[in-house]
């Protein structure tokens, strides 16, 4: 069983490598002990996403489903041969992971499924499951049990996965409308969207950094560095945005280079080293 279990914990951190340089560059820097989870949870939302964002070919509706009722059976039995759940259920259950976040995740991926305009209750529901809720999977990591910590914590791992959220929208802007015909900010009109709905929007996301980061700073020893490296790569991605129009946004996706993510990864090294974050 011990095989099974770690061959499945290789499939979610190939899936991580795969699918993103930036978070296995942020959990690489966290404790070895938290590794394994943090990717197992990583490949348990990557593979949702992809059946929504991804599968237009297939029935995603039908896809989610069974997804979703493959994970609540791989949870109450505790095995799955889907490695990804498999390796999923294993961290759930160890770090007591409540099922409202799980609930809350994939009513969110559902949400995806629906062309609708969000009003501002929308928009805080589908931010709250597809983003804070996965902050707070891994808090629970981070926490090992702790529940004063995970609770004095809880609302700056929420503002942090919002804030991360709400770059990729306004990041992926263009390609949300145009591939999906989706806008998520809520009274935003892509064909007349302008600088001054970008700063509104902007303003907000500073101030979910500027919550986030109180927490980051109180974070166990082992899971600060690879989360203040997370926050520090999107604060950059969120400055090069802040610096361009509106009209550029919508014309190109602005990213940051992989030289300037290792120069980010040893400025924060050194700051950690000399216990400044």
């Amino acid at each position: 069983m011990t095989l099974f279990d770690n061959t499945t914990l290789e499939c979610s951190k190939l899936i991580t490598q795969r699918y993103s340089t930036s978070f296995t560059l942020g959990i690489k820097t966290l404790h070895p002990r938290f590794h394994d989870p943090i990717y197992a949870i990583y490949g348990f939302v990557r593979f949702a996403d992809e059946i929504v964002d991804t599968f237009h070919s297939h029935d995603r509706a039908v896809l989610l489903e069974r997804f979703r009722q493959e994970t609540y059976q791989a949870l109450e039995e505790r095995i799955s041969l889907n490695p990804v759940l498999h390796s999923f259920q294993m961290v759930v259950n160890k770090y007591n992971i409540d099922p409202e976040f799980i609930d809350a995740f994939l009513h969110s991926m559902e949400m995806d499924l629906l062309d609708q305009k969000y009003n501002c209750d929308l928009y805080e529901e589908y931010i709250y499951g597809s983003a804070e809720v996965v902050g707070l999977m891994c808090l629970r990591v981070f926490c090992e049990g702790d529940h004063e910590m995970f609770d004095r914590l809880k609302s700056s791992a929420c503002s942090l996965g919002a804030a991360f959220q709400k770059v990729n929208f306004l990041r992926d802007i263009r390609s949300d409308f145009q591939d999906r015909g989706r806008v998520y900010f809520p009274q935003v009109d892509f064909r007349s969207f302008c600088n001054q709905d970008k700063e509104e929007i902007e303003a907000n996301i500073q101030q979910d950094f500027d919550d986030a980061y109180k927490g980051i700073l109180a974070l166990p020893k082992g899971a600060r560095l690879g989360v203040y490296l997370a926050y520090i790569y999107y604060l950059k991605l969120f400055k090069k945005i802040k610096q361009l129009p509106a009209a550029q946004i919508m014309a190109e996706r602005v990213r940051v280079p992989d030289n300037t993510k290792f120069a980010l990864l040893l400025s924060s090294y050194i700051r950690y080293q000399l216990n400044t974050i």
